[in-house]
């Protein structure tokens, strides 16, 4: 089968992604080098433009090919953060120049090398089975209207899924040592406490809502559980405490506290919003008015079974590198969460020691590393 220009070059491939400053939600082209790499692949590619919900609008690409068979999914992202200081970098952040075998730009680490490799392996994937790939310009900020939404449409247009790889930077040292096949769960949340503003000379004409605000902070701030098989403990962190006062004889009205929950898989965001209000009913409110707001977008957490299709990637690993990939649930959220909705998942991609930094990087061997892993693994899987 043909491939089209630098479809089977993964490093070709990553300099083309890279000099589209993609920052989210800005596709600025990434799409347009995609597009040209799968289609002489057989991909029917299409695009997915989602508004809505308090967020900006973003566009989405799906590209499949094969009509029976077990159906592998692929995702990634091609939106990056903003280079930040342009003086901090030595190579400019969307030149994708190559220097020592290393090749800077941002979206070098985080994740546009995944999709180069993905895309790269594709090109020697066996012609059995379907194939598809899931692509948003959203992961790095709202992630309101990117991968959730696509993985709607591709179920309401009768996609199943057996098996699905993010191409997220999962490796710890090097390639292939580490896959993650769960994340813990993240909620944010604030408590309001409302109190009487009045002279910090007359407290007795006031009620200030500081105190209470103090040991809620206290009470709820640490661990929750003492962990389960595969995520360490459950831990609360406040991570602001502000009344808006800007001087310093005024005991403020209110004091808002906002706070972070990373949680394992002993907990929903149902149960553990009933826990947090537990908690804040057990401390004495002193005549203020305690609220807690939740959103109701949550990141939940989700595990993977380490059996199937997962223990074969673990198997093609093994013999690449000569050992088996740790399981991981470590790190934070990414759009994983909303594939494991439709199908297993796990994360397995290059090591990241610099996504977000100044100077983003890969290592050109590295990349080839993994292709070659994902290769092996679409050989196998589709055998």
């Amino acid at each position: 089968m043909a491939t089209g220009p630098s479809a089977a070059d993964p490093v070709a491939l990553l300099k083309d992604l890279i000099r589209c400053p993609s920052v989210t939600p800005a596709e600025a082209g990434v799409f347009d080098v995609l597009e040209r790499a799968l289609s002489p692949l057989g991909f029917t590619i299409t695009r997915h433009r989602f508004e809505g919900g308090g967020s900006y609008p973003v566009d989405n690409l799906f590209a499949t090919r094969g009509t029976s068979g077990p159906h592998l999914l692929f995702a990634g992202h091609t939106d990056v953060v903003p280079p930040g200081d342009r003086a901090l970098w030595t190579h400019d952040p969307f030149g994708a120049e190559i220097a020592g075998g290393i090749l800077y730009g941002r979206g070098a680490s985080d994740m546009k090398s995944g999709i180069a490799a993905f895309v790269a392996a594709l090109a020697s994937a066996p012609a059995t089975g379907r194939i598809s790939l899931a692509i948003t310009n959203d992961e790095e900020a709202d992630g309101i209207n990117g991968t959730a939404k696509l993985m709607e449409w591709a179920a309401a247009e009768g996609h199943r899924f057996d098996f699905a790889i993010v191409g997220e930077p999962s490796a710890t040292a090097r390639v292939g040592d580490s896959i993650k096949i769960g994340r813990r769960g993240s909620l944010n949340a604030r408590i309001t406490v409302t109190g009487i503003q009045g002279h910090v000379a007359y407290p007795q004409k006031a009620l200030n809502p500081l105190p209470v605000a103090a040991a809620l902070v206290t009470a709820l701030t640490g661990k929750l559980d003492d962990g389960s098989e595969h995520f360490p403990p459950s831990n609360l962190e406040f991570t602001s405490i502000d009344v808006g006062n800007k001087v310093t004889n005024v005991i403020p009205a209110a004091v808002t506290l906002a706070f972070n929950v990373r949680y394992n898989d002993k907990w929903t965001p149902e149960t553990l919003e009933a826990a947090i209000r537990d908690g804040i009913g057990a401390q004495d409110a002193a005549g203020t008015t305690i609220e807690l707001t939740v959103p109701r977008v949550h990141s939940r957490s989700f595990l993977s079974p380490t059996s199937g299709a997962v223990n074969l990637l673990a198997d093609v690993i093994a013999e690449a590198t000569g050992k088996r990939p740790e399981f991981s649930t470590a790190g934070g959220t990414s759009d994983a969460r909303f594939i494991a909705q439709y199908c297993p998942v796990v994360e397995c991609g290059l090591p990241g020691p610099t996504m977000h930094k100044a100077d983003e990087q890969v290592v050109l061997a590295d990349l080839e590393a993994l292709t070659a892993l994902y290769a092996a693994f679409l050989r196998r899987y589709f055998a």
